[in-house]
């Protein structure tokens, strides 16, 4: 582990962060002694429902009746008898709509270089003229409304205006193939569903209403309107231009807001239900506390609207800030165009992934040199692990006085569980902290639980933004197998990450559980890998799996080379220098069994590299959901390997029969 930050706020920045003005909050009104961060946070955990009737206070969540408690836990062993915020109601949308001010709150780019810029109360009347159209349709609380549509304005009011109706927004894509959409929307039959039909990407038109008609010939209940200047939408709501008066139905905390789709590479999607309260509460918690996000911010988070990244980012309107939409190839025309869009938006808080700092690393991209970055002053980045080298680049290549923070939590609970904190030095490799009131910890599989060691990411205590569930599971059943079945006997969060608490406090998160190798039984997180072999020079990419031979688990490696870089080394030469690094870096059980040279690795539209893809097709077992790889012509060089190894499995055998 590092021992010396890479960063920390200074001083004064510590003092006026959100962070600091809710721990002298707490001091005062809890009469407790908080010297510090770590006290705040061991307060938060050993008092959970203090701690969230204490954040939504501090973050001024607007009620139309104020609860008179923040947490019932029923049963104390019980992570599932939580109630959060009994008797309380509010409305999500109003929440989000309450503070905008009158100037711009809204920015929507897109990758041609057009922009069109939205101010509160143009933002405020859109959303009062589609609670219209939806009434008129007969939309009612609890009514679930989708959209298939691109990142920007429509979303964000079809969003906010199904919401304010006390109606279910549920959200993907339109790059998504028609069996990939109904294999989403066919489970949560919405009444109304908006489409895009037709989106631009990395320079390209893609028309997509076969694939929406393909929906609509499997969803008739369904009532669907085509969006754009032209759309029937746009006809049906045209009568209520001039539009103010939003009808902001009021409901329970836990009253459903959103529905999410887990990625269904492993299986058909799950619909993970997410209550208003909780989402809320949890994101105005990490946007202000943590991400140090308040008025006069503006955030533009890389993402599409069938990630979760989406929800939290248009969350930012709660706290007073501007968001800037992006739709279209952060590529296009080239690695520069997001950072010229930084400038262009006077971006202060960045969201992106590792994927795309490794893609300007591997093509040598200076942003500050091309683009004004001087408004920026935090970097967020999630999707993956973030290496030690891509935080060594941002503050060379970016800039040098910046909060870098990796988030990590999840489409399941559509948060956190550790993320930045701007009291805490940064350190390379580490995520800083754990959310406040996520009571997290690194656990064996007999739950001992271990510092300095690996182990599953569990949560122990209850938190807000908890799921309601999975739609249609009425008895909980999947949602308890899913999440609580993984230690006998014990009720707790146990997520799926593969994690290590380190000194610092901090988090290194070494991969999904669920891709975990196992050569010789010793557990190896694939990101312990991706870290020291990725920082070699001439590698791109790369993607580690367990392949079993004569029932031995052995790692097998692909590595994507840096196109420009390949003529300076040959193959054999970076091999051995992969393996050398990994044996004196970390030990001899890293080392690879085999490495194959690839093109291109399989990512998920988020930006998440797919090992469990990769490993079934080896073991030519199906992909459940092709329709989940963002870029499916790279499984290609992946089948090729099995048939590889099926040939000379084969001849194994012909040579060494049994």
């Amino acid at each position: 582990m590092e021992v010396t930050p890479i960063w920390e706020a200074s001083p004064s920045r510590k003092i006026s962060s959100h962070m600091y003005r809710f721990l002298e909050t707490v001091r005062t009104s809890q009469s407790v002694p908080l010297p510090d961060w770590k006290a705040l946070y061991a307060w938060s955990i050993a008092e959970p429902g203090a701690c969230w009737e204490q954040v939504a206070q501090y973050c001024q969540i607007r009620w139309q009746h104020p609860p008179r408690t923040g947490l019932c836990l029923l049963d104390p062993t019980s992570m599932l008898s939580a109630h959060w915020f009994p008797e309380g109601t509010l409305n999500f949308a109003e929440n989000l709509l309450i503070g905008l001010s009158t100037g711009e709150v809204l920015l929507e780019c897109r990758e041609d270089g057009s922009h069109t810029s939205w101010t509160g109360p143009a933002l405020q009347g859109r959303v009062a003229q589609w609670c219209k159209g939806l009434q008129a349709l007969g939309v009612q609380k609890g009514d679930v409304v989708a959209g298939v549509v691109c990142n920007g304005v429509e979303a964000v009011v079809g969003m906010l205006a199904t919401t304010a109706l006390g109606a279910i927004w549920s959200s993907c894509s339109p790059d998504f193939g028609a069996a990939s959409l109904l294999d989403r929307l066919s489970q949560i039959q919405p009444k109304v569903c908006f489409y895009t039909g037709c989106y631009v990407y990395n320079g390209k038109t893609y028309d997509c209403r076969s694939e929406i008609a393909a929906c609509e010939a499997a969803l008739p209940e369904t009532q669907w309107f085509s969006l754009g200047a032209k759309g029937e939408w746009e006809e049906r709501v045209a009568s209520g231009i001039g539009a103010t008066y939003i009808p902001f139905v009021y409901t329970e905390f836990s009253h459903p807001v959103y529905i999410l789709f887990s990625s269904g590479t492993t299986g058909r999607p799950k619909c993970i239900v997410h209550s208003a309260g909780g989402t809320l509460l949890q994101h105005k918690k990490e946007l202000m506390l943590h991400s140090d996000i308040g008025l006069g911010d503006r955030l533009l988070f890389y993402t599409t609207c069938g990630w979760m990244m989406w929800n939290w980012m248009v969350s930012a309107l709660s706290v007073g800030a501007s968001i800037v939409t992006y739709d279209g190839s952060v590529a296009y025309p080239d690695l520069g165009a997001l950072w010229k869009w930084v400038e262009k938006g006077r971006v202060t808080v960045l969201g992106t992934s590792p994927k795309f700092i490794a893609s300007n690393m591997a093509q040598g991209i200076h942003p500050s040199k091309i683009a004004d970055l001087s408004t920026l002053r935090t970097i967020l980045s999630t999707g993956a692990p973030l290496l030690p080298e891509h935080d060594r680049w941002l503050y060379r290549e970016v800039k040098t006085d910046m909060h870098v923070a990796s988030i990590s939590g999840g489409t399941d609970i559509l948060s956190c569980f550790m993320l930045g904190n701007p009291l805490l030095p940064v350190y390379s490799g580490e995520i800083q902290a754990p959310g406040l009131g996520m009571a997290i910890s690194a656990r064996r599989e007999d739950f001992t639980q271990v510092w300095g060691e690996k182990g599953e990411l569990v949560c122990t205590v209850p938190f807000v933004s908890m799921p309601i569930g999975f739609w249609q599971d009425s008895d909980q059943q999947l949602y308890r197998q899913t999440y609580f079945s993984f230690f006998p006997g014990r009720e707790v969060w146990r997520h799926g990450d593969f994690i290590e608490m380190t000194p610092h406090g901090g988090i290194v998160v070494h991969g999904r559980s669920d891709a975990t190798l196992n050569p010789g039984g010793i557990r190896i997180g694939t990101a312990e890998i991706y870290r020291q072999i990725e920082t070699l020079p001439g590698i791109q990419d790369s993607v580690a799996v367990g392949y079993s031979i004569e029932g031995e688990e052995r790692v097998f490696l692909f590595v994507q080379r840096i196109p420009a870089e390949m003529p300076l080394v040959s193959e054999k030469e970076l091999e051995e220098q992969i393996r050398s690094t990994l044996r004196r870096t970390l030990s001899p059980r890293h080392v690879p069994y085999r490495i194959f040279w690839v093109h291109q690795i399989p990512y998920t539209r988020n930006g998440k590299k797919m090992e469990l893809v990769v490993k079934a097709i080896l073991q030519n077992e199906p992909i459940s959901n092709p329709d989940s790889v963002g870029n499916p012509e790279s499984l290609a060089e992946y089948e090729a390997t099995r048939f590889l190894l099926q040939q000379e499995g084969r001849q194994n055998f012909v040579s060494h029969p049994h």
